[in-house]
């Protein structure tokens, strides 16, 4: 008897739906990416119970012809790819045609869709992966994707979910990602009936940081951009002040898709290793363009990850763009001796959202300008062009940016309610000529209009005309990243050491500061910058060992060894082959020499060795990276204490330095109290 079997349909498609639908959030994503594809302007997400009993997603977008409604609920049916080539050259979020065949194989499915070029749409029902019904109704352009009791007949997968507030909070955060993946769409999420998120649309990344995040993390955040070569990349990456305890921060897009990739993630903590602790992680929202015939999106089952062909160039330009960037910005956290309640804000001034700012705004300088000559001239500025699928986010703090034409008047500049409504809202879902009536459905679709509707219209476009007239600019302190350090070659020259506390720190006084230097992170700091700048110039000193080290390296060691031999010379390291697996190690860097240690180096080299295996290629900046921990090792500890004339002359070399706030671990060398704080303290200032 053969133990082998054809699987059938049902079971097929369930076993798909396993990879694709993992939760509701799987649901959620694969909708919203087809809105996307289908270039909505505004699309509203409602759920209910964490997405397990409602999903309601609702878009302005192109629609679906009544032909393919049925053909795109099946597997493997897409219009995005028509060939396996075409999986090399991807526009579009979504390309499988996997996401609506196994929705609908796990739960009750149904469609309301319209082209903008017909008179009518169609309502279509699927559940369990079994076409019910399709029928002719009346509905606003754009379509609405409703998913009913998700995983009604597999009740075993509903075992591995979590709670219903677990499930929406998962769903919240992919609404964030969306929406700072694309600033340029208007989004609304609700939840139980409650609108919890909801962006302008005005593709300015600025308001949506600031709504996400609040001010506390966009007041700290830094402009970085590159626009030279096959990879294009600009957004926003925090100061090391706003670091966290996990990755949840670091936020990347790539032509418009929230991934997660190995070689950027690595890049972003490598710049910031100098500023950071260990175990820290920093805020980045950086926007990349690339090529589509460099990526392969193709390798994981919900698009979460890619591959990058010209990965080498990725990592360098990220790389360099964050340290050049915060390389020009003061990074000495400031500390307060006081804590100061906010003031009390009346209800009625409290500040608005973001977009709601811009709108009044607006509003206020465009009746100025009508009063004047009931006129307004534009400032035209480049528009943001589509870039491989998606608008390049707006970056910039334009008086006034798009085009328009030259009498606006101000009435019709921005939509009021009755241009927010459509004239055929969803509610009046006709058929035949007479009102539409579900049985368990009525109450659900009596709230079409109220939570859905206000959205489908050009609502976007409207506000992209006046998007940044005379807004607020919550992120002034932060559009000049040319800023020079406070610490400077002045600051060298006119500070006052007051003397050493604890035997660890040391108080300088500058200017209405006062400054307390960590003796051990700022000889740290100085060791390392002096071996840089060593290997750099190529004026490295050794100094030699007698007797040498003798080393057995394994084959790979010996590769890291050989791919980095140029960068060790120029640092000071001499090292010779023996014969068979035997080296010695004969010379180090002179500032290291009390490190001239077997296990050390072993350790030194085993990090080479690790990085080649990751990035399959020798970086000559690892090196030098290395180099952090052997000097901390090096250098003074606490509790030990320094004659004024050793102090002075670290703190002088320390204050030439282009980064003397931290140490090359990311602990702070330098924190400052200012005399007001003190004077406050003392009841000098009341």
């Amino acid at each position: 008897m053969s133990l082998i079997r054809i699987l059938d349909e049902n079971t097929i498609n369930q076993i798909a739906a396993g990879e694709v639908v993992e939760r509701p959030r799987a649901v959620v994503k694969e909708l919203i990416e087809n809105s996307i594809d289908a270039k909505a302007t505004a699309i509203t997400v409602e759920i209910k119970e964490g997405g397990l009993s409602f999903i309601r997603i609702t878009d302005n977008g192109t629609g679906i012809a009544k032909d393919d409604i049925p053909l795109a609920f099946m597997r493997h049916a897409t219009s995005k790819i028509r060939t396996a080539e075409d999986l090399f050259d991807i526009k579009s979020l979504g390309f499988r045609g996997e996401a609506l065949s196994s929705i609908a194989a796990v739960s009750q499915v149904e469609l309301i869709t319209k082209e903008p070029s017909s008179l009518n749409g169609y309502r279509y029902i699927i559940e369990g992966g079994e076409e019910k019904s399709l029928e002719e109704i009346g509905c606003p352009d754009g379509t609405t994707i409703i998913v009913r009791n998700l995983f009604f007949n597999t009740p075993a997968r509903r075992k591995f979910l979590k709670s219903a507030k677990t499930e929406a909070g998962y769903i919240n955060d992919l609404m964030e990602k969306l929406i700072m993946s694309h600033p340029g769409i208007s989004f609304r999420f609700i939840v139980n009936n409650k609108l919890i998120l909801q962006s302008s649309g005005n593709n300015n990344i600025k308001d949506v940081l600031y709504q996400i995040y609040g001010r506390d993390i966009s007041k700290e955040l830094l402009y970085v951009k590159h626009f030279a070569g096959d990879v294009k990349v600009s957004g926003f990456i925090g100061k090391p002040t706003i670091s966290r305890g996990n990755r949840n921060f670091m936020n990347y897009f790539i032509n418009g898709r929230y991934i997660k990739n190995y070689i950027i993630t690595k890049a972003i903590e490598d710049a910031y290793k100098p500023y950071m602790m260990q175990h820290k992680y920093p805020f980045t929202s950086l926007y990349y363009e690339i090529d589509p015939s460099l990526l392969d999106v193709n390798v994981h089952p919900q698009k979460l990850e890619l591959k990058l062909k010209n990965s080498d160039d990725v990592y360098e330009i990220t790389c360099k763009i964050i340290k050049e960037t915060l390389a020009g910005k003061e990074l000495i956290p400031h500390i307060s001796l006081t804590e100061e309640k906010a003031p009390e804000v009346p209800a009625a001034k409290k500040l608005p959202e973001p977009f709601e700012k811009n709108r009044l705004s607006q509003l206020k300088a465009l009746e100025t300008l009508a009063n004047h000559d009931n006129t307004i001239n534009h400032n035209l500025s480049d528009m943001s062009k589509p870039v491989y699928g998606y608008i390049q986010p707006d970056m910039t703090n334009n008086d006034i940016s798009g085009e328009s034409g030259k009498n606006h008047k101000l009435s019709g500049l921005y939509p009021n309610n009755h241009d927010i409504l459509p004239a055929n809202s969803a509610d009046n879902l006709v058929k035949d000529g007479d009102n539409y009536t579900g049985s368990d459905k009525t109450k659900e679709n009596n709230n079409y209009q109220t939570y859905a509707q206000r959205d489908i219209c050009n609502l976007s476009d409207k506000q992209n005309m006046i998007s940044d007239a005379k807004q607020l600019d919550l992120f002034a302190e932060n559009d000049d990243i040319t800023e020079a350090p406070f610490l400077s070659v002045k600051a060298a020259a006119n500070h006052k050491i007051i003397g050493q506390v604890f035997s660890t720190y040391w108080l300088v006084e500058y200017k209405n500061d006062l400054y307390i230097i960590d003796q051990h992170a700022a000889h740290e700091k100085v060791l390392y910058e002096r071996i840089i700048a060593a290997a750099r110039e190529n004026r490295h000193t050794s100094q030699m060992l007698m007797p040498p080290i003798v080393l057995t390296l394994s084959l790979a060691e010996q590769e890291a060894i050989s791919a980095h031999e140029e960068v060790l010379k120029k640092l000071g390291y001499e090292i010779e082959h023996f014969g068979g697996n035997e080296f010695s190690l004969r010379a180090v860097p002179a500032d290291l020499y009390n490190l001239s240690d077997k296990d050390l180096f072993l350790e030194f080299v085993d990090e080479l060795t690790q990085e080649i295996s990751s990035l399959r290629q020798p970086r000559p900046e690892s090196v030098l990276e290395k180099t952090a921990s052997l000097a901390c090792k090096a250098a003074v500890k606490a509790n030990h204490e320094f004659s004024f004339e050793e102090a002075s002359s670290l703190i002088n070399e320390l204050l030439t330095l282009e980064n003397p706030y931290n140490c090359p671990h990311g602990r702070p060398v330098i924190i400052s109290m200012s005399k007001y704080e003190l004077e406050k303290k003392f009841k000098r200032i009341v």
